[in-house]
């Protein structure tokens, strides 16, 4: 598969399908080894320049798909073209949507609020009855620093041998820990696509399509969640530019000088 290299990530240059095709394969043939899969954005990519974890988690991943327009927009510019964004929240429904009714995908829920995943649950077997939900959990708060916290899950998920983990950590905390115990976790694959289990609930609402069209969603969401978003939003349009900026003139002067 085509990658490419943007910001210290490798990213896979798929479309949403081509995601799929790959996430129905692993599904299909791969033994319960927990395969994961990143879906960066701006502040994930900003994030990722000063976080040795999150950097190691993604240079293991099993795919690594760009959740972002800002991301593929810059790709096209810089000479590195991304066919399209792969929203994370678009992976999980799109996966759900692809698998036939005769056959079955056992999912476990791991993350969001208390309650939130068994909200997520009973409306995924409504609207695909065909998607087993094996397990629910919603860690407390600071339970990745907790030995026995984190053996009681990996214990759970265990039990519970799904084909798909999805992963509603937030980051960077979802990609390390999936990084960190993935040798532990018997499930197929995991996806770390923070909010989704929050959307699967209707607990959050996503932009309406139009604004997910033209690149606006994350001005949706800093609308929904000012007090948590706009601080992070603000950093990433202060950093991202520079790091579009310090890319570019890195080619230009690879282009220029190439070693012998």
């Amino acid at each position: 598969m085509l990658r490419q290299n943007l910001f210290g990530m490798s990213i896979h240059a798929l479309k949403m399908g081509q995601a799929i095709d790959h996430l129905r394969r692993c599904v299909r043939e791969t033994p319960y080894d927990c395969r994961y899969v990143v879906t960066p954005n701006v502040d994930h990519t900003v994030l990722l320049q000063t976080h040795r974890g999150l950097r190691d988690a993604y240079s293991q991943a099993d795919l690594v798909l760009a959740d972002g327009h800002p991301l593929v927009w810059v790709s096209r510019i810089l000479g590195r073209p991304l066919p399209e964004r792969v929203a994370g929240s678009d992976l999980v429904p799109s996966l759900f949507q692809a698998i036939p009714a005769n056959e079955k995908l056992r999912i476990f829920l791991l993350g969001a609020a208390p309650g939130v995943a068994e909200r997520a649950a009973q409306n995924i077997a409504r609207q695909w009855p065909h998607i087993q939900t094996v397990g629910v959990d919603s860690p407390p708060l600071g339970f990745e620093r907790n030995p026995a916290e984190n053996a009681r899950i990996i214990d759970k998920i265990g039990h519970a041998k799904p084909d798909v983990l999805i992963v509603g950590l937030g980051a960077p905390k979802q990609e390390c820990w999936i990084h960190q115990h993935r040798s532990q976790i018997l499930a197929k694959t995991a996806l770390c696509v923070g909010a989704t289990i929050d959307f699967l609930a209707g607990e959050k609402t996503r932009a309406p399509r139009w604004m997910q069209r033209v690149g606006l969603e994350w001005f949706y969401r800093m609308c929904s969640e000012p007090k948590r978003l706009m601080r992070r939003y603000a950093k990433d349009a202060w950093i991202f530019p520079q790091l579009v900026w310090r890319q570019w003139r890195e080619q230009r002067m690879s282009a220029n000088h190439p070693s012998r």
